[in-house]
């Protein structure tokens, strides 16, 4: 073989080699939906062994362009989440595939269980093939509860600033650019009444990452499990 056949087979495996390297980060980059969630059931579902909340109502991302996450002071936050970008917001009790028109955007519910402790926002976002940067989320979840809990904080994680509601109360507020870290921010002390309560969450981010995780601890730090979950 002379110099210019081997100079043209090592071009050809720098090239077949250099396919395979942009493949593998293509699919890196693009994981599915299914990576991370599966599509929530019927049947009520009970807290992780650590006591986190996995299964939530989604909302597609609401358009929210931010350049930096250092601009999510309370007040910022506040007045982002006090607007009202879709009919009913703060009360509605949606269903899986509803749909709501936010400005220009047509978005759509879904009710998905987390397959990790965590939820990953930029997951949801990307695997629905929805922008992830410059973001805004809603989430929804319901807790039953067996009897009046009391004494109960929301212990919660997101990256970035977030907001959450229990029965329409504010509840915990996370300012900020920040990472998600378990029990990052706990709530004043709450109730949780006996049947049926409703958790509210808004998460916003620029660039990075997006994600949350929810839980409640007892007086004692110890999570609460003997509750369950659903999404109706």
């Amino acid at each position: 073989m002379n110099i210019f056949h081997r100079k043209s087979l090592l071009a050809a495996c720098i090239a077949a080699m250099m396919g395979l390297h942009g493949y593998a980060q293509k699919n890196e980059a693009s994981p599915r939906l299914s990576d991370y969630f599966s599509p929530a059931t019927m049947n009520m579902m009970s807290p992780d062994s650590e006591g986190f909340i996995q299964r939530w109502l989604l909302l597609e991302p609401i358009d929210k362009p931010n350049r930096s996450n250092t601009v999510f002071t309370d007040s910022y936050i506040r007045e982002a989440f006090a607007t009202e970008y879709f009919s009913n917001q703060f009360t509605v009790l949606p269903k899986d595939g509803d749909k709501v028109k936010v400005g220009k955007q047509k978005l759509a519910w879904h009710a998905l269980d987390s397959k990790l402790f965590n939820v990953k926002l930029f997951r949801f976002a990307s695997g629905l093939k929805k922008q992830v940067y410059g973001v805004l989320f809603w989430v929804v979840t319901v807790i039953e509860c067996p009897e009046d809990m009391e004494n109960i904080r929301m212990s919660v994680g997101s990256n970035s600033a977030s907001m959450w509601w229990l029965n329409g109360e504010e509840a915990v507020i996370l300012s900020g650019d920040r990472r998600m870290v378990k029990d990052d921010c706990l709530s004043r002390r709450l109730t949780l009444k006996k049947g049926k309560n409703i958790i509210r969450g808004a998460v916003i981010n620029g660039p990075g990452m997006s994600d949350f995780c929810v839980r409640f601890l007892n007086e004692n730090g110890t999570p609460v499990k003997n509750i369950t979950i659903s999404h109706k």
